[in-house]
């Protein structure tokens, strides 16, 4: 039953608006924010590709990409949190 058959005040019918799950979850790319994972993927192979140090390059994606994801986790949101932290540290400041 929704609020406009309930004749709750403040709705006008026929201007309902579907609300897509697409358009409230965040992207995640394999659990971690898609720019993060993204980041972290190109840095890994620039160090795994372009200085042919495989062991660190894999390590530094692994590591990275688990702490994002474990960052995801707690707030899927915590990219933006954590740049308007750095953005506006004097007001932030604890």
């Amino acid at each position: 039953m929704s609020a406009v058959d309930e004749g709750m005040p403040g709705f006008a019918p026929g201007f309902e608006v579907p609300l897509h799950r697409s358009l409230t979850e965040p992207i995640l790319l394999g659990g971690a924010p898609r720019t993060v994972a993204i980041a972290n993927g190109t840095l890994a192979a620039a160090v795994g590709l372009g200085l042919q140090l495989w062991i660190p390059g894999v390590t530094l994606w692994l590591v990275g990409h688990s702490l994002a994801v474990w960052g995801a986790r707690l707030d899927p949101q915590f990219m933006q949190v954590f740049a308007r932290h750095i953005k506006y540290r004097p007001l932030l400041d604890v």
